[in-house]
């Protein structure tokens, strides 16, 4: 398993949060080969569901150039490791998109 992999409803991007950051911020890659994970810094303190919230809010928020309708968490609800659905936009676009926070 790839940190990106296209998926029948949309595109899937595993992620990993860091939640209580001073702001919401792509970091780049965390992880090699089929465990890397996409890490993201959230501004929302792990409480109630606000990290979970701020993790859509600010993946659609910052894709939706690349085509992004809706980001849906459909794993990770009480774990750092969470996997988001994109949906409206294609691989490529998504890939591309964050293309810039991935090192190679």
């Amino acid at each position: 398993m790839s940190w990106i992999e296209a998926h029948a409803e949309g595109v899937l991007v595993r992620l990993l949060v860091q939640p209580k950051a001073s702001r919401s911020e792509w970091v780049g890659l965390h992880g090699e080969g089929d465990g890397a994970r996409m890490k993201l810094r959230v501004a929302a303190p792990p409480v109630d569901g606000e990290a979970n919230a701020e993790v859509v809010r600010f993946v659609r928020k910052s894709l939706k150039s690349a085509g992004v309708r809706d980001a849906r968490l459909v794993r990770g609800e009480t774990a750092k490791q969470k996997d988001v659905l994109l949906t409206g936009a294609t691989f490529a676009a998504v890939r591309a998109a964050l293309a810039p926070f991935v090192s190679i």
